[in-house]
């Protein structure tokens, strides 16, 4: 058989990939495949598995064995997010991507509607959504600016000029974006492609900034679906090893300034940003020790 003309003749029927990567993301996991799996859209579901240790997407793949459209892939290590949603993304044949946290829940009518914006605008490179808690009150992070160092030190010293937090309520319309969330965002295969998907020198936190801004380096939109709102839960991962995910948030800082701000140019403007954020981070340790301690406590008194 030939293999490229078999992936090329599916990615032309097949609308869409779903690509999901977990790391012992709990029993949410559960609910965003059988929501996706529920959706009336033709697709395929790729879940990438960073070596979990809590079984569930071993049982989720028992639990769908005679779905064909759901694929698990089990990595014996944890790969970190982007290169394991780059093997994902490898092993998918849809003509567009949803690249989806495990703890985020979508619709047949979600998932229709973006990538019914996704087709009327051929120079979107990305299209994210609103996603809110269980309260429905939007993440600000649906909407961001470039993180730029004279942007965050507006924002600190809370001067005048342009911080890195978009104010105000998200409008109910397709607008223009910087960046999108990571938890959901569909994209061409082509422009994925083309992108040569994330980069994997981030492991955790920040890749999807970085993606973001690449799309629109290389002459693409970041567009976001402000009336398409989504439920997106908060992942164990963070609760249970708060000091792992903190440490590459803070290394995915460090990485996103090097790359892109024009201030990581000059040495000491550098030197000052590197210890801001490793400071930043080992500040953040005792409180979040203190947090995992008293989650257990509580469950181990339940």
């Amino acid at each position: 058989m030939n293999t490229d003309a078999s992936s090329s003749s599916l990615s032309s029927v097949l609308p869409v990939s779903v690509i999901v990567v977990a790391a012992d993301s709990g029993p949410s996991l559960r609910d965003c495949v059988r929501r996706v799996l529920a959706c009336d859209v033709p697709l395929e579901m790729i879940l990438v598995d960073n070596a979990s240790a809590d079984g569930i997407p071993q049982a989720i793949a028992r639990a769908h064995e005679n779905d064909a459209r759901l694929r698990v892939i089990y990595n014996h290590a944890n790969l970190g997010f982007g290169p394991a949603m780059n093997r994902g993304a490898a092993q998918s044949h849809g003509k567009s991507l949803l690249i989806l946290n495990p703890d985020c829940l979508i619709d047949s009518d979600i998932l229709n509607r973006l990538l019914a914006q996704l087709a009327a605008n051929p120079r979107a490179g990305v299209i994210g959504a609103v996603v809110c808690d269980e309260n429905g009150v939007p993440d600000p992070a649906s909407r961001r600016r470039d993180p730029l160092m004279r942007r965050a030190l507006n924002t600190l010293l809370n001067r005048k000029g342009e911080g890195i937090n978009i104010e105000g309520p998200i409008p109910h319309a397709l607008i223009e974006a910087e960046a999108v969330s990571g938890a959901l965002m569909l994209m061409p295969r082509r422009v994925f492609e083309y992108l040569a998907g994330f980069d994997e020198d981030y492991f955790l936190h920040c890749e999807d900034l970085d993606l973001c801004r690449r799309v629109r380096d290389a002459g693409y939109k970041v567009l976001l679906a402000g009336d398409v709102r989504v439920l997106h839960g908060k992942g164990s991962s963070s609760r249970h090893r708060p000091v792992f995910v903190s440490r590459h948030k803070h290394r995915g800082m460090w990485r996103w300034f090097r790359k892109f701000d024009p201030d990581a140019r000059k040495p000491w403007v550098a030197a000052v940003v590197w210890l801001g954020i490793w400071s930043h981070f080992l500040l953040q340790i005792p409180g979040q020790l203190w947090r995992l301690a008293t989650r257990k406590r509580t469950k181990d008194a339940a």
